[in-house]
């Protein structure tokens, strides 16, 4: 009896077989990976540096004088950058730059011959909307009527007072020269080495003499 049983189940589980081979859940198909985005390697920029005191020459875009009162200290002028500022074969500031100066001192041609005299300042140069500070001073005055003076003194008196020297004048295109006033860091183009930047010595000053000294001689 047991083993007729036994029988009869192993039928039963033989024949639903394919049943549960139709009937099973298909097994999903693995996603594909996600590539990873490659990202560029950054260029590398070296950077190098123009050193302070580096010369510049600029010219004058207009004329300054002491003549009929048209500038007082404080007025403001404009210059332009002569030749390209370079460190090797790098331009780092090109020619035609613009610069500006403004007057400092001023006074006007007087009587006695008195000629008129200013003072200007060299203050900075304007590239792509940043300021560059230079350094340089100039003083222009009038020429003297020395000779007329000493004349219309001895002949005209009192009348001197009417003779009157010349008024300063410094013309439009006058080429002056300045210095950076600090040094100015430069990103250099990607692959490019960098150029030997020569050690620039600071402008010389220009000496004092010293006054004599007069002396008494003793008896």
């Amino acid at each position: 009896m047991n083993a007729i049983l036994a029988g009869a189940l192993a039928c039963t589980i033989l024949s639903s077989a394919p049943a549960f081979a139709q009937t099973a859940p298909a097994m999903p198909e693995m996603a594909q990976p996600v590539p990873i985005q490659a990202v560029e390697r950054p260029a590398v920029v070296s950077q190098i540096s123009l050193p302070a005191n580096t010369e510049v020459m600029v010219s004058m875009n207009e004329e300054l004088t002491t003549k009929g009162g048209r500038i007082e200290a404080g007025h403001k002028f404009g210059l332009t950058l002569n030749h390209d500022v370079m460190i090797g074969e790098l331009i780092v500031i090109p020619k035609g730059t613009p610069a500006f100066g403004e007057v400092t001192w001023k006074t006007g041609k007087g009587a006695f011959g008195k000629s008129g005299k200013m003072e200007i300042e060299l203050r900075y140069l304007e590239l792509n909307g940043r300021r560059i500070p230079i350094t340089g001073k100039y003083r222009q005055e009038g020429e003297g009527n020395t000779v007329a003076t000493v004349g219309g003194v001895v002949v005209a008196g009192v009348f001197a007072a009417f003779i009157t020297g010349k008024s300063a004048r410094i013309p439009q295109g006058r080429e002056l020269k300045a210095f950076t006033a600090e040094a100015l860091p430069v990103a250099l183009p990607v692959n490019t080495a960098a150029p030997v930047v020569p050690v620039q010595a600071a402008p010389a000053a220009t000496p004092v003499p010293t006054p004599a000294v007069a002396t008494t001689p003793t008896t």
